[in-house]
């Protein structure tokens, strides 16, 4: 009896930490979904506006890509903006819904949500009249089109793939995974309630076959923004990706007094935003520097 009460604590204690992961992420979007009062207008006014056309200056449309428990407008209400501002035609989606959760997405199959990804890119692409996007997308919204580019004909249609804080290797959940992989079939039961969570934690079979091929596709900028304060997505630069193509910036290398951890640091960051924007036209670039938060 006693086994299994062990084993009960510690199933109870995988699902406590799960569930407290969740409720973290979904107060952080509550709180921007509830301070935001003229959402419609704000996409109405370019951002997702699929009669915007890209112009000389900015050639390619720019999809976002929100991350887990996101969802394509709470993400982005900073960057998108910021962006349309600059004349960029700017597009995000919702992915990864799960039947009777509202708001809160990138709880599905990994792989099935790339494939959202996919068909999405190709509405954006026949609507604007072009051949390749740009990309940018957070936490598992900056690590899934990678499964897109490698496996679903993506390397053709995508230009550059920013990530904020993507979970490119998986992450140990500050340790959760060798929590739940001490109780027997606690994964699986957990991915069961919410897949796109245990795709992204260490030694999943999703990550499996996204890493067993190279991080990066020819043809394909990859840039990364990490952050050392990261919590989500850990041990942090795991986040950063290998090969010729490749730029991994530390957010504290552009300003050290930034204290942005993974939420924010994929929402709000207007450090990272203006480097966002440096990526996109490196050509008209301007330092990046703990001043740019005015910019």
């Amino acid at each position: 009896m006693s086994g299994f009460r062990n084993v009960s604590r510690l199933v109870c204690s995988v699902l406590s930490a799960v569930a407290l992961t969740i409720a973290v992420g979904s107060t952080a979007s509550a709180a921007s979904a509830a301070s935001t009062t003229d959402r419609p207008s704000a996409v109405s006014s370019g951002w997702n506006d699929y009669d915007c056309k890209p112009s000389a200056a900015h050639p390619r449309p720019v999809v976002l890509v929100h991350g887990t428990l996101g969802n394509s407008v709470d993400n982005w209400l900073v960057m998108a903006p910021y962006l349309v501002k600059r004349g960029y035609c700017v597009f995000s989606l919702d992915y990864g819904k799960l039947p009777g959760v509202p708001v809160f997405y990138g709880l599905g199959p990994i792989a099935k949500s790339a494939e959202e990804l996919s068909v999405f890119v190709d509405k954006v692409r026949a609507a604007t009249g072009v051949d390749k996007v740009d990309m940018v997308g957070h936490s598992q919204g900056g690590m899934m089109p990678r499964y897109y580019i490698n496996f679903l004909g993506g390397a053709d249609k995508v230009n550059h793939l920013i990530g904020l804080a993507p979970s490119s290797h998986g992450t140990t959940m500050m340790g959760l995974t060798k929590l739940m992989d001490a109780v027997p079939g606690a994964r699986k039961a957990l991915g069961g309630m919410a897949p796109g969570l245990t795709d992204q934690a260490l030694g999943s079979d999703f990550l499996k076959r996204l890493n067993a091929s190279p991080d990066t596709m020819p043809g394909v900028e990859y840039s990364v923004i990490a952050t050392k304060y990261d919590q989500v997505v850990t041990p942090h630069g795991t986040n950063f990706l290998s090969g010729p193509n490749v730029r991994n910036i530390m957010l504290q290398d552009l300003c050290a007094l930034d204290l942005s951890e993974h939420i924010s640091i994929g929402s709000i960051d207007r450090i990272v935003v203006h480097k966002v924007a440096n990526l996109l036209d490196p050509a008209n670039a301007e330092p990046t520097t703990c001043a740019s938060v005015v910019s």
